[in-house]
């Protein structure tokens, strides 16, 4: 699928503003298949974070968005045109589950967080089982992202972003063929969790959530 011109239009402001206010660097994009369905499994530290997966892609990105907000109009239209889709948050959303892997297997990106919902305090929290289900299902290149200083520009307790500096490192594919679903959790956590440590190594001028 290619970027429609209200992605193409988006993606130049948002480069524009991602560079200047909160110093966005990225690092190894080219992991990302330029073809094909390819699922990028991230850390999730603020509402900043889909922006921050996309904005350098030269690819369309889907997401999963909570149901909430296809209530207004507006915003349906928006973020519909935005390859977004609902999830019923907490209630094991079998829909959601089963259009995730229609869209990988049509060819899409698409971009899920399974710790399943922002930290708390900047650290990897606890990857949820029902990522391992997805990803089984969907038989597609797995990329894990690494995101930090997001947190730092805009966590949970604070109403409207702020400057600082944020950084995203995309990993190799994981494979995860023969894996038991405890098996790929546990790889998924570990893996995004070096790439973490790997990108704070990276950029020391980052703090870390809970210490910022």
């Amino acid at each position: 699928m290619k970027r429609s011109l209200l992605w193409k239009s988006l993606q130049m402001l948002a480069r524009i503003g991602t560079s200047t206010w909160i110093d966005l660097k990225v690092h190894r994009k080219h992991h990302v298949p330029r073809t094909g369905g390819v699922l990028l499994v991230a850390n999730h530290q603020s509402f900043l974070d889909p922006v921050l997966i996309a904005v350098q892609l030269d690819r369309p990105v889907s997401f999963l968005a909570k149901s909430e907000l296809f209530e207004n109009r507006y915003l349906k239209w928006l973020i519909t045109n935005l390859h977004a889709f609902p999830v019923r948050q907490g209630k094991g959303d079998v829909r959601a589950i089963k259009e995730t892997v229609e869209r990988l297997q049509e060819g899409h990106v698409l971009n899920v967080y399974p710790e399943g919902h922002r930290t708390e305090d900047g650290e990897l929290g606890v990857v949820q089982p029902g990522i391992a289900l997805m990803i089984r299902k969907a038989g597609v290149p797995i990329v894990p992202v690494a995101i930090i200083g997001s947190f730092n520009s805009w966590p949970r307790s604070v109403k409207l972003p702020r400057a600082g500096h944020v950084r995203v490192l995309y990993g190799p594919p994981i494979d995860v063929s023969g894996l038991k679903a405890s098996e790929v959790v546990t790889l998924i956590h570990q893996t995004l969790a070096a790439l973490l440590e790997e990108l704070y190594v990276m950029h020391p001028e980052v703090a870390r959530g809970k210490k910022a």
